[in-house]
């Protein structure tokens, strides 16, 4: 019988076999981690067992979310860039459609507030994508001056009211046939798209592209001023969905409603696979990292920890995920 070929899987190493299954299949060992999670979870808090739909849809409410800003991240990443705007963009968002819905009605209100979105994220893109400012400080910046604005604005309709429109609700807070949280119906759609974008579309195969080599992409004549700004545009259009999103999960909309998954958007793509150098990532693996925060977040709740010992040992299980990967991953 022949030997096998060189360089196959069966002859590799085990620790090149790990690195090879977390460049090509960053989901699988993901999935694992998550299994681990919830079951340390079940150990500590066997009360779960009694309800698990609805422990899973409180999973689900707030990770959607989380997931949609992440895709923020993933998509800019995957250029060598960063969204440091979304948190505000998303609280804004839902800020503008909850007090212009008493006036203007649902539909209006929650159209006029996405536009807003994509007006940031424009302003995002043209900064980036012609004027060539980095893209952490550009986004920086733009969301500094909207929070601003949008204090201002705070101020100008502080006596208007204001009432989170009720289909929001029921999408980020209800159930279909009492099991089905409906926020799903919104979400699958939404991350079937933009894998098929990543994946399927030449746009995609730019936005990697443009990541990996920029000047090759150049001189093969992607337009990369044009790829960044639509980027930008579109990243501001997820960030307004997932604040609206949250704004129906918690039933109310605050300019700061966001602030807290800024951090954990970031730390989401990375866990997930994609790259801060840009070129390398997809968005399945970022679902499942918006999925191990949320299962995270609940363990450290379930075992009391205060507050400040909870914050330092997330960030710690954030950091010590991602440099993991990186070292699992690193060609070298």
């Amino acid at each position: 019988m022949s030997a096998a070929p060189a360089g196959t899987t069966e002859q590799l190493p085990a620790s090149a076999r790990v690195r090879r299954l977390f460049r090509e299949q960053p989901v699988v060992p993901l999935l694992g981690l998550l299994a681990i999670l919830v079951a340390i979870l079940l150990t500590v808090q066997p009360g779960i067992l009694n309800r698990p739909l609805g422990w899973a849809n409180g999973i689900v409410y707030f990770a959607v979310p989380l997931a949609i800003l992440a895709a923020c991240q993933t998509l800019t990443m995957l250029t060598g860039g960063i969204d440091l705007s979304v948190a505000t963009i998303a609280s804004m968002t839902a800020y503008v459609m909850a007090t212009q819905a008493p006036s203007q009605g649902d539909p209006a209100a929650i159209l006029i507030a996405l536009a807003l979105a994509a007006g940031v994220g424009l302003i995002n893109g043209i900064g980036i994508g012609i004027f060539r400012v980095q893209p952490l400080i550009m986004t920086l910046a733009t969301g500094l001056v909207a929070l601003g604005g949008a204090n201002v604005y705070q101020k100008l309709v502080l006596t208007a009211g204001s009432r989170v429109p009720e289909p929001v609700a029921v999408l980020g807070s209800g159930t279909t046939f009492g099991v089905i949280p409906n926020t799903l119906f919104l979400f699958i759609p939404l991350a079937l798209a933009i894998m098929i974008l990543l994946k399927r579309t030449g746009y995609g195969r730019m936005l990697y592209a443009v990541g990996d080599n920029p000047v090759a992409a150049r001189l093969a004549g992607v337009r990369i001023p044009q790829v960044l700004i639509l980027l930008y545009v579109l990243s501001g259009l997820l960030a307004g969905i997932g604040g609206i999103v949250l704004a129906g999960a918690a039933k109310t909309a605050t300019l700061n409603a966001a602030d807290a998954y800024l951090l954990p958007s970031v730390a989401a793509a990375v866990i997930g696979g994609t790259s801060i150098f840009g070129g390398r990532g997809g968005y399945a693996g970022t679902i499942v990292g918006a999925l191990i925060l949320r299962v995270l977040l609940g363990l450290l709740g379930a075992m009391n920890t205060p507050e400040p010992i909870r914050q330092i040992v997330y960030g710690a299980i954030i950091l010590g995920v991602a440099a993991a990967y990186a070292r699992v991953t690193d060609d070298g």
